[in-house]
């Protein structure tokens, strides 16, 4: 058994290293330069862990599963997704990518984690006390999913009729959502050229050109950049700097916030 994951500011990274730790399997970020294709090819059960966009795959993750179809053919797949409440069938998002019988899925799970979109009216990131709520549960739910997983429990959380038009339902406007986000990278005049975001960025979509962070419009919309600029100058969607920024989760350590009306 083996993992990959893709994880914009740490909720993914966390659920996905948190399963490897309690199994004993190795865990892969697929933005590693590995032969991910060796690597798939001799195990017989392979792990994706990802964010859940509007109940649908991020298209960094879609690519990446695409580009090794071949070596994930006739595999059994264990799937979970990281959400902020409920996205209906985010785990089973992931077989869209595939046509019908390419690969089994033998567990599929959801994680509710904090909230990392921070420049949203509608949207708070959450407290410190709110936050460890959420890895306890974490931790509680993955320790009864890896009791199950070594028991040879088949579980699919998403795939039930509910589940599949919750999720339809919100990824209904997911591709005008995508499509808008591709090119909605603003930066503000504050930014100074770290190349912090340029050489974070998992889709390369931001470069320097003369002395300014430029975007290629490329964005998978990770929150990344935004939750990383020391500045605070970049953003995606709204064109506006951000008051408080996500910096994600650490095994043992919580969360920690940087800015206000967080």
């Amino acid at each position: 058994m083996i993992m990959f994951y893709f994880s914009g500011t740490g909720n993914s990274k966390y659920i996905a290293e948190l399963f490897c730790t309690t199994m004993g399997v190795a865990c892969h970020s697929i933005e590693e330069e590995v032969d991910f294709g060796q690597l798939m090819d001799t195990e017989d059960v392979i792990g994706f862990c990802y964010p859940v966009y509007g109940s649908r795959v991020p298209r960094v993750m879609h690519e990446f599963a695409k580009r090794h179809m071949d070596s994930l053919k006739g595999k059994k797949l264990i799937l979970f997704c990281t959400q902020m409440c409920f996205s209906g069938d985010g785990a089973r998002a992931f077989t869209d990518i595939f046509p019908r019988g390419f690969a089994q899925v033998i567990y599929a799970e959801h994680f509710p984690m904090p909230n990392n979109v921070c420049n949203l009216l509608f949207l708070h990131l959450d407290d410190e006390k709110k936050v460890e709520k959420y890895l306890a549960r974490a931790h509680k739910r993955m320790q009864a999913v890896c009791d199950e997983i070594q028991r040879g429990v088949v579980k699919k959380r998403g795939f039930n009729l509910f589940s599949r038009a919750f999720g339809l339902t919100q990824g209904m406007f997911f591709p005008a959502f995508e499509r808008r986000g591709l090119k909605s990278v603003w930066v503000d005049e504050d930014c100074n050229a770290c190349l912090l975001c340029v050489t974070n960025c998992p889709m390369k979509n931001l470069e320097i050109v003369n002395g300014k962070v430029v975007a290629k419009d490329n964005c998978t919309m990770c929150y990344r950049c935004i939750n990383k600029c020391p500045q605070k100058a970049i953003a995606v969607y709204i064109n506006k700097k951000v008051k408080a920024q996500y910096k994600g989760v650490q095994a043992g350590q919580g969360a920690f916030f940087a800015g206000n009306d967080c």
